[in-house]
């Protein structure tokens, strides 16, 4: 079964041979976007497209930081002897005795207290350490993972009950649609028989009760919210990326709810609106976890 996942999430691993320890640590953040920052050590960075290549085919979106440090257990060192700059070193030191009348001749102590004449340089194999830095990559990604997959059930847990709430308060209003035409009507009614008292027009009556309806009708609006909240949930469910699908179908449930808190204007309805938009708001809230 496929699940969503959140962007944030931790992993760490280590491995080792006989020539090298690694230490890798992945973090996940919340971000529109796919961004891969990398750490890799001087030397390594050849190894770059080889981690970006394993987290793209893996992560949709969000912020992912790897940092990754190498210890040498077996060190290979090589020394250099600036040739040149010893032979600077030499004559420099020669006029310097001269000049200060020291007769003591000039020994190997006085060059190796010289900074630059001997320099080292450790040499790192990129080909040879792949293997290890892809083994700790991927039991470091499999830790990540599965933190992601465990607060991606939780932050789906928590959207769905706020989606039961939007149907619960859906299901009120439905059952107040006809209520409102029925208000409509008795109101226009009302007001006929105060300016014409018992001498009412019934077709007038129900024809200017027609267009007030018609202004202030929900059905339509009702209809599209069921079906955003169908499509919602079959996405939620599905398990897969869909963070920008389910952010922009909860645009368009904002869109219908606010229609109908504008067109509404009996008491109840507008109680069950302020309900469904502090819903909504918590899962717009929850969505930006979510891959």
């Amino acid at each position: 079964r496929r699940f969503m996942k959140s962007m944030t999430g931790f992993g760490y691993s280590e491995c080792s041979n006989d020539q090298y320890q690694i230490s890798l640590e992945i973090k996940g953040y919340n971000n529109r976007y796919l961004d891969i920052q990398l750490s890799l050590p001087p030397g390594l960075a050849i190894l770059e497209s080889d981690v970006r290549d394993f987290l793209k085919t893996r992560i949709v979106r969000g912020r992912v930081e790897v940092y990754m440090r190498v210890r040498e257990l077996a060190t290979q060192t090589q020394a250099f002897l600036d040739r040149e700059l010893a032979t600077q070193y030499i004559q420099t030191l020669q006029d310097l005795r001269k000049l200060a009348g020291i007769r003591k001749p000039l020994g190997l102590e006085h060059l190796l207290s010289l900074e630059g004449i001997i320099r080292t340089d450790r040499q790192r194999d990129p080909e040879g350490v792949r293997p290890l830095v892809l083994q700790a990559l991927e039991l470091a990604y499999d830790q990540f993972d599965s933190a992601r997959v465990r607060e991606g059930a939780s932050t789906v847990s928590d959207i769905q009950v706020q989606v039961n709430r939007i149907q619960s308060g859906l299901g009120t209003i439905e059952t107040l649609a006809e209520t409102i035409e029925k208000t409509i009507v008795e109101g226009v009614r009302s007001k006929f028989a105060e300016v014409l008292g018992s001498q009412i027009d019934e077709q007038r009556v129900l024809t200017e009760a027609a267009a007030l309806v018609v202004k202030h009708s929900i059905n339509e609006e009702l209809h599209r919210i069921r079906t955003h909240i169908g499509s919602f949930v079959q996405t939620l469910q599905a398990g897969e990326p869909a963070g920008k699908k389910l952010d922009f179908l909860s645009q368009e449930l904002n869109r219908e709810i606010n229609t109908i808190g504008s067109k509404a204007f009996l008491v109840p309805v507008t109680q069950e609106v302020v309900a469904m938009k502090d819903a909504l708001e918590n899962i717009r809230e929850q969505l930006r976890n979510l891959e």
